[in-house]
């Protein structure tokens, strides 16, 4: 972490030294670890982090939105982006924060992750549903393919700019899909 901190920028040298002081200071048992190519701090699971970049510095707790003691801002995510010490809280409140970001890991609390919305079902073009009708074989298999392999199939023919390549997908596709391959076959293991 010594050897992060010395090749940062100039102006992100101040910003990850508070940091990393800071959570020492409120979790002295954390473990300094590079996950990722970037500082991270470990106390009974991920604790924060922070990486430098070209105009700004990312720091910040993996627990942020649980924590009561970070300052409310209007961003949301574990990790700030700031460009100057003014733009992130005080040693104090810093250390204040890694000290009950310690304490929500030792107590195994977990954030809880908003579920995603599942994807409507793919509908494919009826140029691309002709194609599979006159097609026996594909036309039976392609209820069988799940609806990411059959999206797969529809964004690469739909994808196309010209009309003779979606022609040529088109017909590789319901080639391919009457002999129950996925759109990336080459590729399963």
């Amino acid at each position: 972490m010594d050897a992060y901190i010395a090749k940062a920028a100039p102006f992100a040298k101040p910003i990850l030294t508070r940091f990393r002081t800071a959570v020492h200071a409120g979790c002295p048992d954390v473990t300094e670890t590079m996950k990722w190519n970037v500082p991270h701090f470990d106390y009974k699971g991920v604790l924060g982090g922070m990486a430098a970049f070209r105009a700004h510095c990312r720091v910040g707790f993996w627990k942020q939105s649980l924590l009561t003691s970070a300052p409310k801002t209007k961003r949301s995510g574990p990790m700030a982006s700031v460009a100057t010490l003014a733009d992130m809280p005080d040693a104090r409140t810093l250390a204040k924060m890694a000290k009950e970001a310690a304490a929500l890991n030792e107590a195994g609390i977990k954030v809880k992750r908003a579920a995603k919305a599942p994807k409507p079902p793919p509908k494919a073009p009826p140029s691309m549903v002709a194609a599979l009708k006159a097609d026996e074989r594909a036309f039976a298999a392609w209820p069988a393919f799940s609806p990411s392999h059959q999206r797969e199939y529809i964004e690469w023919i739909t994808e196309a700019k010209s009309e003779a390549t979606r022609d040529r997908r088109l017909e590789t596709a319901v080639g391919w899909i009457a002999e129950g391959k996925g759109r990336n076959w080459k590729y399963e293991r």
